[in-house]
């Protein structure tokens, strides 16, 4: 899913998504409360989340009919049991009998259907749905308003729900993991256009209170079917403030340590260094992305001209201190599939130059078509030490002047979804361990989420291959080789990756293990505080 990219202003709190927030003087947490900040959700509509802001609450309030656990494995959730057919085709899921929504009443297998339905609606106008749903078959038509059902949804009696993919694929049930997959209440949707800010979920804390901008409270639920949460509530806080003086006030209990603060905690003086925790890197790659039906991008030699003139190496460890990891591929380290020994698109000035020349625009530099980047952002605010590197590269190795625009997160999420950027910086973090979660959903010539534009039949070729090869090995080298073609045709400059994630957190919150997991899952309920 779509996340902001590591730039210097989020590096104050080294966290992907959690860049802002904290209010001076807040109130002191009541008993058993576990308080943090984040970023503003764009939707608390799971059938609309597309971001991990949003994700992280929404998948604490909802559920499906299966999730990620703490080990990443795909696990039960509002189903209980399911089995797969010889043809690895239908899956029939059998829901649990203790799964209710907050409400008290029961989930049932209409229910399930409804919401997938719900989803694939086009009133619904899901951003999403095709991407995590469009395995299922009859959702495309009813996606285009061809058919007021999913045909390859049955509901076979009250607990039994029987679901058809159009081809086997082994991701399949990880991609129900989704935010799209997840089960609403229909009385609950239908009963006003804000509905969410009362839903009616599945999952593990009710949504208590939410001001935007300002306040999201999560409170236990009592019934949750996987076992009630151990802590009563969890508060975020929206709003501005400074986060490393909140954490020191105690009014929040974890923060992720940026470049200024952490030499200071590293210290085994300092009296927080025994609360830093060190997390593996999470599963996210960040990047530049170039709409290739637009000029200049339409020439793939203007594309790499631009990835060969940036020294990536210089600006991780002068600029960003070694805090992130300069990319050579789109899979990130530890990701399966993820290849040591591609290499990339390195640092060569002069090879940039030769790219640019041989290019249909660079012969004539003085009419080189005007270059527009967009970044989320305020208005007005500081762009980011990297960016201000890049563009400063790029000036020096080629001549090319970059204009920067910044935009609000939700504004700008809905103009890369529109295709309306010439060129734009952003992150993806894992939604499941596959990777068919980067390199097909971003990458395939047909994918609603191939914001880009790109288009190379032989990748489209490799990505089909691999959709349905049984043999993990195979599938894997498949990926590795469509992720090659994909590097070098550059619709991506790609950027970084997370280095060593650095948080600190209170003595008090046990289990703080799950506050470092490198995707995001329902990780709240399994988290307590020692008063």
């Amino acid at each position: 899913m779509r996340a902001k990219t590591i730039l210097v202003s989020l590096l104050a709190l080294m966290v992907l998504v959690a860049g802002c927030g904290g209010g001076g003087g807040a109130p002191q947490a009541a008993a058993g409360e576990f308080v943090r900040l984040w970023n503003d959700p764009s939707t608390l509509d799971p059938h609309l989340t597309g971001d991990t802001a949003s994700a992280e609450i929404v998948v604490e309030v909802y559920g499906g009919l299966v999730t990620l656990d703490t080990d990443l494995e795909v696990v039960p959730d509002l189903a209980e049991r399911w089995t797969i057919s010889a043809d690895r085709k239908t899956y029939t899921f059998t829901l649990r009998r203790n799964a209710k929504f907050h409400s008290g009443k029961a989930v049932t297998a209409n229910d399930v259907k409804w919401s997938l339905e719900r989803a694939a609606d086009p009133k619904t106008e899901s951003t999403t749905v095709d991407t995590y749903m469009g395995d299922i078959v009859g959702v495309k038509d009813k996606l285009i308003g061809k058919a007021s059902e999913i045909s390859g949804v049955k509901v076979i009696d009250e607990r039994t729900i029987e679901i058809t993919i159009d081809a086997p694929k082994s991701y399949f049930l990880a991609k129900l993991t989704y935010p799209t997959a997840f089960v609403l209440d229909r009385e609950n949707v239908q009963s006003g256009p804000e509905w969410f800010k009362k839903p009616n979920g599945t999952g593990p804390f009710k949504l208590k209170e939410y001001k935007p901008g300002e306040l999201i409270v999560l409170e236990r639920f009592a019934d949750y079917h996987l076992g009630a949460a151990k802590l009563n509530s969890v508060r975020f806080f929206l709003a501005g403030g400074n986060p490393m003086v909140m954490y020191e006030n105690n009014e929040i209990d974890t923060i992720g340590v940026g470049l200024a603060d952490l030499p200071r905690i590293q210290d085994p003086k300092s009296p927080l260094n025994k609360e830093l925790n060190v997390a593996a890197p999470g599963f996210q790659t960040s990047y530049l992305a170039m709409n290739v039906t637009r000029p200049p991008f339409d020439d793939p030699k203007v594309r790499q001209a631009l990835a060969y003139a940036v020294d990536k190496e210089e600006i991780a460890s002068k600029v960003l201190a070694n805090r992130v990891k300069a990319a050579t591929t789109i899979l990130p380290p530890g990701f399966p599939g993820f290849n040591p020994d591609q290499k990339g698109i390195g640092f060569d000035p002069q090879k940039a130059k030769q790219l640019l020349a041989e290019s249909k625009y660079g012969a004539n530099m003085a009419n080189f078509p005007r270059i527009t980047l967009t970044a989320p952002g305020a208005l007005g605010s500081a762009v980011g030490l990297d960016l201000e590197a890049m563009l400063a590269m790029w000036r020096e190795n080629l001549g090319i002047q970059i204009e920067v625009q910044q935009v609000e997160f939700a504004t700008f999420l809905g103009d890369v979804d529109a295709r309306r950027l010439q060129m734009w910086e952003l992150g993806w973090v894992a939604d499941y361990p596959d990777p068919q979660n980067f390199l097909d959903i971003l990458f395939h010539s047909k994918s609603v989420n191939n914001q880009t534009g790109y288009s190379n039949p032989e990748v489209d070729q490799l990505l089909e291959q691999a959709r349905t090869e049984a043999d993990e090995a195979k599938r894997l080298d498949l990926y590795r080789q469509a992720e090659d073609l994909i590097i070098k045709d550059a619709p991506w400059i790609l950027t970084w990756h997370e280095a060593e994630r650095y948080r600190l957190i209170k003595p008090k919150v046990k289990n703080s293990q799950y506050l470092l997991l490198p995707l995001v899952v329902p990780k709240y309920r399994l988290l307590s505080l020692e008063e």
